[in-house]
């Protein structure tokens, strides 16, 4: 079914517009699993919700089944699935006595594709290189062995300072498959960043490009390698990767206090047993492969760990039946290797799918007709016939804002041909921007609108390919995930469709294995980011969030931190981006709504609404650009009459209530790495807080400016 206006709606929460219908459901393979799970257990499951109802209410056989329909590569059996009736914290241990290896399971997918047939596609701003699962396995298989005659062994740290290329995945799967841990940062991340993490897991070994190409330009990486690598004590080793071919690198001057340095021709070619075969150690299934880390925009971010088989399980989950991904696919998603959607890319491979990896600006290469980059991410599903197209909220709504139709596109129209799924995260999609997705993009896709974070490296809120999709909401929680609303006492309120916090009420295999360091300090940490509000039977997620009885969609609504609440009403911030984007998009590039109280000055809290004006830089595309911040100057002031015509839209597409107090004119929205607003950090600024602010925080700078006009106003 193709795209409809829902011009009969207005778009409530009761009455959602619907803007698509699956043509084809049956034909999918979350209807396959409906029926098999109907046929042996003896159950009339027609829909989704019924499906998802008996996924939460019976998970120890819902995970049971996803572990065998789903194929998970095993080298011990299972005992135990999991306790019932036990608690989120301390976390509970899932399919005890197996033993298995999650390097494995993405090499050898349970589909068993072809070895000749292409597993990864890299790409930049200017060139391809194919490789199929034989030549995988193979780098794969030589890094491993280097990496074991380097002395790595089961649950040391490697870490990379690495862009989205083939070599960072060769090197994860290599380190994963002998028991180490995996930590990547990308190279746009600053220094002190980097040390802010690193310094807590403490590495081994240390994979680093020798520069990017981002925009254009070559983007060298030698000052940061220098200084971060004089301060890593815990080195043995530095393995620098061409990935910007023939770019001059002094590799002498990159000094670790215990280690070394060589290029990776030498670290892979120089070793003892050349011919040594892949071998996959077996471990427990809880056994760490990844530390991602906590935003630490407002401190030192959290080293969260991951396990193996919640990371598999869920991302196989949600590729194969949420997202209908299969062997035949080609997934892409435009992410850094900090993110959490690159892991979840990468994960792509269990399912025997081909994944695209790019690194580089989405908007290059320009088109020679007039200079743009707008139609470079269309014209590259067309080349590399990609089927699902994973990015960022912000990227879609750039392309919203320029008012792009490629298909219609007068320089080299595109034809989308194989595009089967736009994928959408990192911030709330809005509603105005799913009707742009339909009307100008592709008027028969799933658009899936996709929350959860780096906290379970997977996803709460989903998408479904047997499932409507309606304007702003993402379609529903994801299968086994007892996610729910409560508001601030606890209380479930989903049923009401009023808006409260995201939670989840039964434990699940991706949460985090522990928070590093291992012991007492970690566990605390772990019970602080999650259990302190509603205690240990309650996941709380931070987001704030309503869910439509009507649909069963979630509708986000921003950061619980970042909840509004003047005159003791609470709405998100994400509601009033909305309506800016819908009927501001010319005069507003960016926004950032923040509540402000100080204490013994205000009784209430007052709305603060900052504007960036169109033109005032480059857009973003929804991560960072490798270069430094620039000094942020004095924003342009406001047009006469912007804030009146802004407050009254407000007041007339919402309500009085989330009318803000003060409209002003700022230079630059403070985003992490990813794009995503730092609401947290400026709000504590403007209440007088004093506090330090992590360096996570992409455009630092202008926080000074918001602590200047803290101060003036």
């Amino acid at each position: 079914m193709t795209y409809s206006n829902g011009l009969e709606s207005k778009g409530t929460l009761d009455t959602a517009a619907q803007l698509w219908r699956p043509s084809s459901p049956e034909s999918t393979q979350i209807s396959r699993f409906i029926t098999h799970i109907s046929q042996k257990y003896g159950l009339k499951l027609s829909t989704y919700d019924h499906l998802y109802q008996w996924s939460v209410s019976n998970p120890a056989k819902f995970w049971e089944e996803t572990w065998h329909y789903l194929g998970v590569r095993s080298h011990k059996p299972y005992q135990h699935v999991m306790e019932t009736g036990t608690d989120l914290f301390p976390r509970p241990a899932f399919f005890k006595g197996s033993t298995l290896n999650f390097a494995e399971n993405l090499l050898y997918p349970t589909s068993d594709p072809n070895e000749n047939s292409v597993a990864i596609i890299a790409a930049t701003e200017s060139t391809r290189e194919h490789v199929s699962w034989k030549d995988l396995r193979d780098r794969v298989r030589q890094c491993a062995v280097a990496l074991r005659e380097a002395g790595v062994t089961k649950d040391d740290c490697v870490a990379g300072f690495v862009g989205n290329h083939i070599n960072t995945v060769v090197a994860m799967l290599a380190a994963t498959s002998i028991g180490a841990i995996w930590s990547g940062v990308s190279p746009d991340t600053g220094v002190h960043a980097v040390l802010e993490r690193l310094q807590q897991i403490e590495p081994v070994v240390f994979f680093a490009d020798n520069a990017s190409l981002y925009n254009g330009k070559v983007h060298d990486t030698h000052a940061k390698l220098v200084e971060m690598s004089a301060s890593l004590a815990s080195l043995r080793l530095i393995v620098i990767f061409d990935a910007v071919k023939y770019h001059q690198f002094d590799l002498d001057s990159v000094k670790t206090p215990n280690g070394r340095t060589v290029t990776y021709q030498d670290f892979a070619s120089c070793v003892k047993n050349p011919n040594a075969p892949l071998k996959f150690e077996s471990l427990p299934p809880d056994h760490p492969i990844y530390i991602l880390y906590s935003s630490g925009t407002t401190g030192a971010p959290k080293p969260i760990v991951h396990g193996s088989i919640g990371t598999l399980l869920q991302h196989k989950k949600e590729h194969i039946l949420h997202c209908d991904i299969g062997p035949s696919d080609r997934l892409f998603y435009f992410t850094t290797t900090t993110w959490m959607m690159w892991h979840w890319l990468v994960s792509a491979l269990a399912s025997g799918a081909s994944i695209v990896l790019y690194d580089g600006s989405p908007f290059r290469p320009l088109d020679p007709e007039d200079r743009r980059g707008e139609m470079a991410m269309p014209r590259l599903i067309d080349e590399l016939h990609i089927t699902h197209f994973g990015t960022s909220a912000k990227y879609l709504s750039v392309l919203e804002q320029h008012t792009v139709n490629p298909t219609q596109h007068p320089h080299r129209p595109v034809t989308l041909r194989t595009l089967k799924a736009i994928f959408s995260t990192g911030s709330p999609l809005a509603p105005s921007t799913f009707d742009y997705v339909y009307s100008s993009i592709h008027p028969d896709i799933l658009l899936g609108s996709i929350t959860g974070g780096t906290d379970i490296i997977s996803l709460f809120g989903t998408c479904c390919p047997i499932l409507p999709v309606h304007r702003g909401e993402i379609q529903c929680r994801g299968l086994g995930m007892a996610a729910s609303v409560f508001d601030y006492s606890g209380k479930d309120i989903s049923a009401t469709g009023d808006a409260g916090d995201l939670v989840c009420t039964k434990p699940f295999p991706a949460q985090p294995v522990m928070f590093w360091p291992p012991g007492p300090t970690g566990e605390a940490k772990y019970h602080k980011s999650y259990f302190e509000m509603f205690g240990p039977a309650t996941w709380h997620h931070g987001d704030f969030v309503r869910l439509n009885p009507q649909t069963g969609g979630l509708e986000m609504l921003g950061r619980s931190d970042g909840v509004l609440k003047p005159a003791g009403v609470r709405f998100g911030s994400s509601e009033i981006y909305n309506v800016l984007l819908k009927y501001f998009a010319e005069e507003v590039e960016d926004s950032l709504c923040i509540g402000r109280r100080r204490n013994g000055i205000e009784s209430d809290e007052t709305v603060i609404l900052f504007v960036k004006l169109t033109g005032s830089s480059v857009p973003s595309s929804g991560v960072s650009t490798p270069t430094a911040s620039p000094a942020v100057v004095d924003p342009t002031p406001l047009p006469d009459g912007l804030a009146s015509r802004i407050k009254a839209t407000i007041r007339k597409e919402l309500s009085a209530r989330h009318v803000p107090a003060i409209v002003a004119s700022c230079p630059e929205i403070p985003v992490t790495s990813n794009g995503k607003k730092v609401e947290n950090a400026v709000k504590q600024i403007l209440c007088g807080l004093n506090i330090k602010t992590g360096a996570s925080v992409a455009n630092a700078a202008c926080l000074d400016w918001y602590r200047k006009w803290a101060v003036e106003n």
